[in-house]
């Protein structure tokens, strides 16, 4: 499983089940048949930014930060509409340019958004590069994100 999927499992389980700590997030991945270290998931709990949050059972479990439960598509768009400057694509690369200080925030709302055709991002202060799987899909990536505008 790639750590795309593995993020979005993960996301779905801390919604879903009562996690309290990572041991209990590596034995459930390999009731699932997922094989990964304890050192794999402290890492992705980093990286989804996961919180603890107090449990009916009186302890702490795991949960999305609270900026992750909102419409990912409309924070898309909101920044989009406030800080887009324009779009080009070249072969399999969509590269967005946005007002200074914003292209950061923008590339990880991409990636929060676990868009199939996306590859990957590369921000920086004013440009985000994504990285789609094709040519089509880097297109498809481009009207996406124009249609957001």
């Amino acid at each position: 499983m790639n750590k795309r999927d593995r993020h979005s499992l993960i996301r779905e389980l801390v919604q879903e089940q009562i996690i309290e700590k990572q041991e209990d997030l590596v034995r459930i991945l390999m009731e699932k048949g997922i094989e990964v270290t304890q050192a794999t998931i402290s890492r992705d709990i980093k990286e989804l930014q996961l919180i603890k949050v107090p449990s009916k059972s009186g302890g702490y479990r795991y949960n999305l930060p609270p900026e992750m439960n909102y419409d990912t598509a409309r924070k898309l768009e909101r920044l989009l509409r406030d800080a887009f400057i324009s779009i080009d694509t070249q072969k399999e690369f969509v590269l967005i340019k946005t007002q200074p200080g914003n292209a950061f925030a923008l590339g990880a709302i991409i990636d929060s958004a676990d868009y199939e055709e996306v590859f990957g991002t590369i921000s920086g202060d004013d440009t985000v590069l994504i990285i789609c799987k094709g040519e089509e899909e880097a297109l498809y990536m481009q009207r996406r994100i124009i249609a957001f505008i």
